[in-house]
């Protein structure tokens, strides 16, 4: 049954709300970038190995996508207000922890106890928005200030870990966190109010949630180790087995034993829905890929400080907004698909290009040209992708699958950083001939030809999976004509299965 909880005695403003919701997203997107520009000095400080470094930005991108579908089920069930602030808790605590951390092992637990607090609070926060204003201009305006802090979050992420790592110390990258959580529990307290509806017979799928997000870590850690044990050694096999029947598990309990599933199974039988969830994990890879090793060519390689190469991602942000903002315009006009294969292609040229970089090159000449026209062709990738994901949805179905195309964000980032870290290091280890620097570059040089080739295979996918021309435009209108009435998220949905419209929406990156 649905219970109400008190109403608060004062309406919070508009503004305070979306100054909440501006905080926590901006919190959770911010957290998905900041480490890159300081992982070659945590690796100093900390110790860490070449490959356990990547588990720095794995151990948040795997937890929260994980749990995301969770989390949303989870701010349904025990209240939009009482999870966002306990979510904030989480996240300042485990910022606090690692920012204090003394060992590899206690940030990497940090980190992922910060991707759990992320599943929380990214559902939440949209969560909040979507209650509090109504269907109309109000929403639209919450919703680009929304969609404006994920992009603008993860965009000036490394730009704000390169000032603070090189100015303040890389603790501050997480440290960084826990003013703001407390700036987000005030506000949230003196502006979210605590009235609306709890669904207090609503089921949550924990177990689901832990088979996915285990057989996730497995696979990836399997990925990880192979550049230490052999692809046929018993310790690889093993990994990658456990992780298979885990992820095997999953599907089972999801399809015959689950009541209310994290993921309706069927839904993937919808080809856009399939085709957008794919394209958006590979995209998912070139991008974390590309922060990750373009980080670490800059630094390196090329010898630069932490804030000189935060401030040489701008370009690149820049690129990436104009990118993402142009696409709303030209996606009317041309279509989701052409659009996405366009941008695909273009961002394509872009990275291999970024292939040819240069032990004794710089960035002017090796960075700054390839990086911006990969940008803007990524940015028009991503409004096509996210209509896509929900085109011919069913209405309760909505928030579901808004939640499995952005757990696909996190899950495809983290398998690429894995796989192509362990491409990278593969390739420099059996170099024979070079300086270091040469045989790092050679190794970065081989990811981004990866990348490129990825996205020449997202554009194929496009082509051959996602609707295009007429269809996709009326669908879109479809889509628009199902959009929830502001009284929808207070009342329960007449649907002939359990609630799964719980909101998931974007979680940064």
């Amino acid at each position: 049954m649905y219970e109400k909880t008190r109403l608060e005695a004062k309406a919070p403003s508009s503004a305070g709300v979306l100054a909440v919701i501006a905080v926590a997203q901006g919190m959770v997107s911010l957290d998905i970038s900041v480490v890159n520009v300081a992982l070659p000095t945590i690796r100093t400080s900390l110790g860490f190995d070449v490959l356990g470094l990547s588990w720095v930005v794995n151990a948040y991108a795997l937890t929260f996508g994980g749990l995301l579908l969770l989390g949303g089920r989870t701010a349904d069930r025990f209240g939009r207000r009482f999870i966002l602030q306990t979510a904030l808790i989480l996240f300042g605590a485990m910022s606090l922890l690692g920012g204090l951390a003394q060992s590899p092992g206690q940030l990497i637990a940090a980190r992922a106890a910060q991707g759990v607090a992320a599943a929380l609070l990214a559902p939440a926060a949209l969560a909040v928005l979507t209650t509090s204003f109504p269907t109309g201009a109000p929403r639209a305006r919450a919703l680009g200030l929304y969609s404006a802090v994920t992009a603008g979050g993860a965009a000036v992420g490394v730009l704000v870990g390169g000032l603070l790592t090189e100015y303040a110390g890389w603790r501050w990258v997480m440290l960084l966190n826990v003013p703001l959580a407390a700036l987000g529990l005030i506000l949230g307290y003196r502006h979210v109010a605590s009235s609306g509806a709890r669904d207090t017979t609503r089921k949550l799928d924990v177990v689901g949630a832990v088979l996915a997000t285990a057989g996730m870590v497995l696979l990836v850690f399997g990925l990880i180790r192979t550049t230490e044990v052999s692809w046929g050694s018993a310790q690889t096999i093993g990994t990658l087995a456990a992780s298979a029947a885990l992820l095997a598990a999953f599907v089972l309990f999801e399809s015959r034993y689950a009541k209310e599933p994290l993921v309706r199974l069927g839904l993937l039988a919808n080809r856009a829905v399939a085709g957008a969830n794919l394209c958006m994990m590979l995209i998912s890879a070139v991008m974390f890929t590309s922060f990750y090793f373009v980080s670490l060519y800059l630094q390196e390689v090329l010898g630069l400080a932490a804030a000189p190469a935060g401030l040489a991602f701008l370009p690149f942000s820049f690129g990436l907004i104009t990118g993402s903002l142009a696409a709303g315009s030209i996606v009317r006009r041309i279509g989701a698909r052409r659009l996405l294969v366009a941008g695909a292609l273009l961002a394509a040229a872009g990275l291999f290009w970024l292939s040819m970089l240069d032990a004794h090159g710089g960035f002017w000449t090796d960075v700054l040209g390839p990086t911006v026209v990969a940008a803007i062709g990524l940015g028009p990738c991503l409004v096509p992708l996210a209509g896509s994901a929900t085109v011919g949805v069913a209405p309760n179905e909505a928030g579901m699958a808004s939640g499995v195309f952005n757990s696909a964000r996190q899950i495809g980032g983290s398998i690429g950083l894995a796989a192509l870290t362990t491409v990278a290091a593969t390739r420099t280890a059996g170099l024979i001939s070079g300086t270091p620097a040469e045989r790092l570059t050679t190794g970065y040089g081989t990811v981004f030809t990866v990348n490129a080739a990825l996205l020449v295979v997202v554009a194929l996918l496009a082509l051959l999976l996602l609707p295009g021309g007429r269809h996709a435009a009326a669908a879109a209108a479809e889509a628009k004509a199902r959009e929830p009435r502001a009284g929808d998220a207070e009342r329960p949905a007449v649907r002939p299965r359990p609630a799964t419209d719980s909101p998931a929406g974007p979680a940064g990156g």
